[in-house]
C-alpha cells in the first residue's frame, strides 16, 4: 500500500502544468501552419515526457543511471512519434520542422521533469522562435520554386 503521508500533489502538478504550457506556443504555430501535429500533440509529447520522469523518480533516486535509461526511451518514444510526423512524396520531404520541434518539446517535458527550469524555458523559447521567425523565410524560398523540401 502507498505511503499516503508522503503524497505531494501540488509540486508534480505544477510541473505538469508547467511543462504543458511551454509547449502550447510551439503546438499553436504548427496547428496554425495546419501540419500534421499541433495545437493537442506538443502539449501531450511535453506533458507524458515530464510525467515519465516525474514517476520514475522514486526509483530512481539513488540510480543516475535508471533516470539516463528512462530518458533514453524518452528520446526514442518521441523520435518514433516525430518520424510519423515526416512525409516523402516524390522529390519532396515534409514534416521534418514538426518532427524535430515535437522532439524539442519532449526535451522540455524531460527537462521540467528534473527540474531544469532554465533549459525547459530555453528550449520552448528558441524553439518557438525558430518556427515563429525563420518559417516566414522558408516559406518566401518556397515561392521561388525551391520545394524539395517542404515542412
Amino acid at each position: 500500500m502507498p505511503d499516503l503521508t508522503s503524497f505531494n500533489l501540488l509540486p508534480h502538478l505544477v510541473t505538469l502544468l508547467m511543462a504543458y504550457l511551454l509547449a502550447i506556443p510551439i503546438g499553436w504555430n504548427r496547428e496554425k501552419a495546419e501540419r500534421s501535429a499541433g495545437i493537442r500533440t506538443f502539449p501531450l509529447v511535453a506533458l507524458a515526457a515530464c510525467g515519465f520522469v516525474q514517476g520514475a523518480e522514486h526509483i530512481t533516486a539513488n540510480s543516475p543511471e535508471a533516470m539516463a535509461r528512462i530518458t533514453e526511451g524518452i528520446i526514442t518514444g518521441v523520435g518514433f512519434i516525430g518520424g510519423g510526423a515526416i512525409l516523402k512524396q516524390a522529390d519532396s520531404v515534409k514534416g521534418t520542422a514538426t518532427a524535430a520541434s515535437l522532439w524539442a518539446t519532449g526535451a522540455i517535458g524531460v527537462s521540467a521533469g528534473l527540474g531544469a527550469w532554465d533549459v525547459a524555458v530555453m528550449l520552448s523559447i528558441m524553439t518557438a522562435l525558430t518556427l515563429f521567425i525563420l518559417s516566414p523565410l522558408k516559406d518566401e524560398r518556397d515561392r521561388d520554386g525551391d520545394t524539395s523540401a517542404q515542412d
